[in-house]
């Protein structure tokens, strides 16, 4: 199985509610397991795959990507930051994530999880000290 990281955002509803049915959804409909609760999940789909089925669950919680303003509110936003160490610079895929390394909000929950992790031959811990986490809150733990 592959090694891959997802990150999920959101901004509209209760978000962390969505995250928790979004996280069931993954994992089901790509039969992977969830290994660490941030963004790290075993799937045995290729990258392509996988990032059809993520956008197929982003529609499944009302997010319309075609009809959207880019950086707007959404329920749902799923990014596939990195598959093994797979490289890809298609249209519809680019991976690692074009923009992992200049979003602190992204590598914080990644460092929590996998700090030694290499994508692009980049520690995660090494990308992380690079940028300033200001303003990054972690939330408390849900009951």
């Amino acid at each position: 199985m592959a090694d891959v990281l997802i990150a999920l955002g959101g901004n509209v509803g209760d978000v962390r509610a969505t995250f928790q049915k979004a996280i069931a959804n993954i994992c089901g409909m790509t039969q992977g397991a969830l290994v660490a609760r941030s963004s790290d999940y075993a799937t045995s789909l290729d990258p392509h795959a996988l990032l059809f089925t993520l956008h197929k669950i982003e529609n499944k919680f009302g997010r319309d990507r075609a009809n959207e303003n880019r950086w707007g509110p959404r329920t749902l936003d799923l990014d596939l930051i990195a598959y093994d160490d797979v490289s890809v610079q298609k249209p519809e895929l680019t991976l690692p994530h074009p923009r992992l390394f200049e979003r602190a909000f992204v590598l914080v929950p990644l460092a929590e999880i996998v700090p030694d992790r290499l994508i692009a031959g980049r520690s995660v811990t090494a990308a992380l000290a690079l940028l300033s986490t200001e303003g990054i809150l972690r939330l408390p733990d849900l009951g």
